[in-house]
């Protein structure tokens, strides 16, 4: 076995031929099986992106599938790991909208009746609870999430495990026309499509870490910064001191960020928006964003508290988005008493995405000043609404307050709490030095001195913006449209 002409020891492939068979025993074999798929209308996803989403069709008894291909489709084929797959996913539909294709959403942990979901959410589950375990305890996060995240993932044999049990996810490709564009955001739908035969796959990588977990061979990849670029291109430090034969310049592209249309295409009037609520003395509006997971609960409460003074006196506005767990909420309401005993009024906004929306539609147009007061707590157990609720009220905030996920790559202000794995740590520092994000603040303390200097001096997040309208001029919000024009053949080669 080799990976980009690098030779596999003969024990690292037994060892994933050996991962391979367990996952065979223990979730069943289905390569023979036909799955029929079909396409189907999405609350959220088909009125912002005309966007369907590709399900299977238990009725069916042939394949009807590629008669129903709308002219100029393109695949956006993922998985639900937290929420950053999915947000990646939504830029690249929004950008492919907004560019004259059709986008099918194609997530590969939607579908239960199939061994390759089985394997992907039983390894999701292992993940999250990581993730959790990792906050929980330091001891914990040291010895063994951070290396993992940091290093473990980042070597060439933990590619190749992957690559083996990928195979096991080729059946729902089956009535896929091979020619059809097609744009992972998470490695796994990459090397699937790559193994059914798929010939326009993009793998576009996230994060500012290179990772050899990120590699599918025979896909174009494509990266957000040039410190990945130069990673990836010389697979540096993916096998110990080892120089390693590089990927050549047809297999990895720089395309800047992976960034939503709407939100590139407003970075202008937004941040215009921002400065003038700095300069004018309106309350200034703090997006959190806690994921599913619940982790650093501890952590956004201590911020929120600090924020609390300053929402009773009009000088800042909180909006809460919790996910799709609504015990985040709970969670929220027993650390922070005045959530619990109703001192302070949080207007709740759960589980009504037409309500939801217009809100945030108020919200970034500014008519409405209840949208830019007060707290609004934002919950919704269909994960689309709960992923995509960020991206809109997104542009209507001044601080986004994230730890350095894909989050850190988008055009808004940001405060970064304490990340979740090694590798977040490289987000949170290409934000900084573009001069649009804080440092990553790894204390509560660290992250409520940030909070007060920017209600003390709202004239940081006006230098924010400016970094941000700077940028925007150089093409770096301009990764999903090129990610895009590389899976249907527009542009080619080498973007460096």
């Amino acid at each position: 076995m080799e990976i980009f002409g690098n030779e596999i020891e003969n024990s690292v492939y037994k060892k994933a031929l050996r991962t391979q068979k367990k996952f065979l025993r223990k979730f069943g074999d289905d390569r023979k099986t036909e799955y029929h798929l079909t396409l189907k209308e999405n609350e959220v996803l088909t009125p912002a992106f005309n966007c369907h989403t590709i399900v299977t069709d238990k009725e069916a008894q042939t394949d009807t599938f590629t008669e129903s291909l709308p002219q100029k489709p393109l695949i956006i084929g993922n998985i639900r790991m937290g929420f950053g797959h999915y947000r990646i996913s939504m830029a690249m539909a929004s950008a492919a909208k907004s560019l004259g294709y059709t986008p099918l959403w194609l997530d590969l942990n939607s579908f239960p009746e199939t061994t390759c979901t089985k394997i992907i959410s039983y390894q999701n589950n292992l993940y999250s609870t990581g993730s959790r375990l990792s906050q929980k305890f330091k001891l914990f996060n040291k010895i063994v999430w951070e290396p993992l995240n940091y290093e473990g993932f980042k070597k060439l044999s933990y590619n190749a495990g992957d690559q083996v049990t990928a195979e096991l996810m080729t059946p729902l490709f089956r009535e896929i026309p091979q020619n059809t564009p097609f744009i992972a955001t998470h490695v796994w739908p990459s090397q699937a499509a790559i193994h059914a035969g798929m010939r326009n796959v993009v793998n576009a990588i996230p994060d500012n870490w290179p990772m050899a977990l990120h590699l599918s061979e025979g896909a174009v990849h494509t990266v957000q910064t040039y410190n990945t670029y130069w990673g990836y291109r010389t697979l540096h430090g993916f096998d110990g001191n080892k120089i390693l034969n590089p990927m050549s310049d047809k297999d990895i592209v720089w395309t800047g960020h992976y960034i939503d249309h709407e939100i590139v295409s407003n970075i202008e009037k937004d941040c215009e928006a921002r400065i003038a609520r700095a300069k004018e003395g309106k309350p200034i509006r703090f997006l959190f964003t806690i994921g599913g997971a619940g982790a650093q609960g501890e952590f956004f409460a201590s911020i929120i508290k600090t924020l609390l003074p300053y929402v009773k006196n009009n000088k800042a506005c909180i909006y809460l988005n919790c996910g799709d767990y609504e015990n985040v909420w709970n969670m929220l309401q027993r650390m922070i008493p005045e959530f619990a005993d109703g001192s302070v009024s949080v207007t709740k906004h759960f589980n009504n995405w037409n309500e939801e929306l217009e809100f945030a539609n108020k919200a970034i147009d500014g008519l409405d000043t209840d949208a830019g007061t007060g707290i609004h707590a934002f919950c919704n157990k269909d994960i689309f609404g709960a992923v995509y609720i960020t991206n809109l009220l997104m542009r209507a905030t001044d601080i986004l307050v994230t730890k350095p996920s894909e989050l850190a790559f988008y055009p808004v202000p940001k405060l970064f709490i304490r990340r979740i794995g090694g590798h977040e740590m490289w987000g949170a520092i290409h934000s900084a030095e573009l001069g649009d994000g804080t440092q990553e603040c790894e204390t509560p303390e660290y992250a409520c001195q940030v909070v007060q200097m920017i209600m003390n001096q709202p004239s940081l997040i006006e230098g924010m913006c400016h970094a941000i309208i700077d940028e925007k001029k150089k093409g770096t919000y301009d990764g999903a449209y090129k990610a895009v024009k590389i899976a249907a053949g527009e542009i080619h080669g080498r973007n460096l």
